[in-house]
């Protein structure tokens, strides 16, 4: 999908509102209250493709052609769209392609780093230039064994490179170049294909240990071969801009992004960091009914960027026990809807999790009602595909379903 193709979206196109998007949807009570359900394949196949700027991995993200079905239907109605649960900006990302000014939230610091730079993009040449500056040559390692994961000359040019960003940062002399050249390096530092710094290892966005990286490595029977860390760097960097055709297209994103504002923070407290109803819309996906073990998932990205991976921990919510996730959920409804607009919307996705069992849209919508919201009704997105695990190595062309639960409110006063 090329950015001047993000108008061309038929499904949304079809609504003239999101009030109108429920009136042919069934009615379900739920607390002894009647609600609209519609389901449908919203985002049809055709519209799969993202642009390739979204092409940065993270967990549990949705997929771009959400944020992008709603900011079509409010096309010219919305000048501030927010997301409290950032995440690798797909909210933030879709609204600059699409020429609106956004504000995200995350309290995991590596959200922004991934983020930000795909808000103020420096011309590919300048990326390539400051790439062949940098000094890779001098011959150190890590503080750490990481050498189950990288080639010791891999290994060598990682450090360097990690050191040159540090430097930077610390001196005030980090720029637009600097925060890519981050951003992709630390979305290559471990992965499944040749594309990536490290040997062989689990999808990249999360990393193992180094003891379960060494198990994977007897059992794949690899070694880390030598990968070219700049070159890795530059693959990435065309791959993430070819949707582009001319820098022209590039400025259009920076123009919107440089209005945008990211912020590493708790969501809870969005009222403190946003002024009072200055958000039109809210598109956002919430920490899931789960234990996520930030430390063991981002503990090398983390060191690739000087953080401390476990005073991190502590403050990232997470929990598979549903009390103590509906009371974080209201916290945060309470937040956005200070922040809402009259007449302003938001858009909960909440997937589908314990295949079902446990539903989770009505658990928001009951707590968006408590906290002054008008609930509009629950969209369910079910969209069939094609499995493929290549990831392991195994192909199974068999059906199955992708399935998106979204409650949808509105702020009436």
């Amino acid at each position: 999908m090329k950015p001047e193709d993000h108008n061309d979206d038929v499904t949304s196109g079809t609504y003239h509102s999101l009030d109108s998007l429920f009136s042919r949807g069934r009615i379900k009570e739920i607390d002894g209250m009647k609600v609209q359900v519609v389901t449908d394949e919203f985002w049809t196949s055709r519209q799969r493709q993202a642009c390739s700027l979204h092409e940065i991995s993270y967990r549990a993200c949705f997929k771009p052609q959400l944020p992008r079905f709603f900011i079509n239907i409010m096309k010219g109605k919305v000048g501030m769209v927010f997301d409290p649960f950032m995440g690798r900006g797909t909210t933030m990302i879709e609204s600059a392609l699409n020429r609106v000014t956004s504000i995200g939230i995350d309290i995991n610091p590596l959200s922004e780093i991934l983020v930000s730079p795909r808000l103020n993009i420096p011309k590919k040449d300048e990326i390539f230039r400051r790439l062949r500056q940098i000094d890779l040559s001098e011959n150190i390692t890590a503080d750490m064994d990481l050498s189950m994961f990288y080639h010791r000359k891999t290994e060598k040019e990682l450090v360097n490179l990690r050191d040159y960003l540090i430097s930077r940062r610390e001196d005030g002399k980090e720029d637009a170049v600097d925060r890519w050249i981050r951003m992709v390096a630390t979305n290559r530092l471990t992965g499944h294909s040749s594309g990536f710094f490290s040997v062989y290892t689990l999808p990249p966005n999360q990393a193992v240990t180094q003891k379960e990286q060494k198990r994977i490595n007897h059992r794949t029977g690899k070694v880390p071969e030598y990968r070219n860390v700049k070159e890795i760097i530059m693959k990435k960097t065309v791959s993430l801009l070819r949707d582009f055709k001319d820098t022209a297209q590039i400025e259009l994103i920076n123009q919107t992004g440089v209005s945008s504002r990211l912020m590493t923070g708790d969501s809870r407290q969005a009222s403190r960091l946003i002024d009072e109803e200055s958000i039109d819309m809210t598109i956002t996906s919430p920490p899931f009914l789960n234990v996520v073990d930030y430390a063991k998932d981002n503990w090398l990205r983390c060191w690739f960027n000087a953080l401390d991976v476990r005073s991190r921990q502590s403050r990232i919510f997470t929990t598979a026990n549903i009390e103590k996730w509906n009371f974080f959920i209201r916290e945060v409804m309470k937040q956005i809807f200070a922040v809402t607009k009259n007449n302003g919307y938001v858009i909960f996705e909440v997937g589908e999790v314990r295949n079902g069992k446990t539903n989770l849209d009505e658990h928001v919508l009951r707590d968006g009602i408590n906290e002054g919201f008008k609930p509009l009704g629950i969209m369910v997105n079910v969209q069939n595909f094609t499995k493929t695990s290549n990831i392991w190595g195994v192909r199974n062309h068999t059906k199955g379903t992708n399935t998106n639960r979204l409650v949808v409110f509105r702020k009436l006063r």
